[in-house]
């Protein structure tokens, strides 16, 4: 910006960004740059909070998650923002006790699955009700989504989804 600006602003060139507002977004948590056979550690170095400009920069942090609000009856905001609330935390570490990169983290009674025989099922069985009678709709899937930390979980989850709908159907 300082470049681009120079010929037609005096003093632009010492200034951070030309003198101009530039706005960043992002979750910092989750959007690292990627740094090819990089190291843990120069992933971290390479990221805007650890840059020289980071110290002027201004964070801003919106507080209410718009996208858990769409669509929910007004019955089910202060459940909705107390989950919010978990999240956030979560996000920011402030769960758990103190550590070294592994923690435990106590997850609320109402988000766990307590089927041990077969967990995969009941998370399909929760996330798809009905899904009989929703196999034509697009929207019925487009809704809903499980999200796991590995491949091979994904291929359980696939396998078992699958088995689930009719064969003539997938014809």
């Amino acid at each position: 910006m300082r470049d681009i600006l120079g010929s037609d602003t005096p003093n632009s060139e010492n200034l951070v960004f030309g003198g101009k507002v530039v706005l960043f977004g992002g979750d910092f948590r989750q959007i690292l740059p990627v740094i090819p056979k990089g190291t843990g550690s120069d992933i971290v170095n390479a990221s805007l909070n650890s840059s020289y400009l980071w110290n002027h920069c201004r964070v801003l942090k919106l507080t209410v998650n718009m996208r858990l609000r769409v669509g929910s009856p007004d019955s089910d905001l202060n459940e909705i923002k107390m989950f919010a609330e978990w999240i956030l935390k979560l996000g920011d570490g402030l769960l758990g006790e103190a550590n070294d990169g592994e923690v435990e983290i106590p997850i609320p009674a109402d988000l766990l699955i307590d089927d041990t025989d077969d967990p995969v099922k009941s998370l399909i069985t929760f996330t798809y009700p009905n899904m009989d009678s929703n196999l034509h709709d697009p929207l019925y899937f487009q809704q809903r989504a499980i999200l796991a930390p590995t491949h091979n979980l994904v291929n359980s989850i696939n396998e078992n989804l699958l088995e689930l709908i009719p064969v003539d159907t997938l014809l």
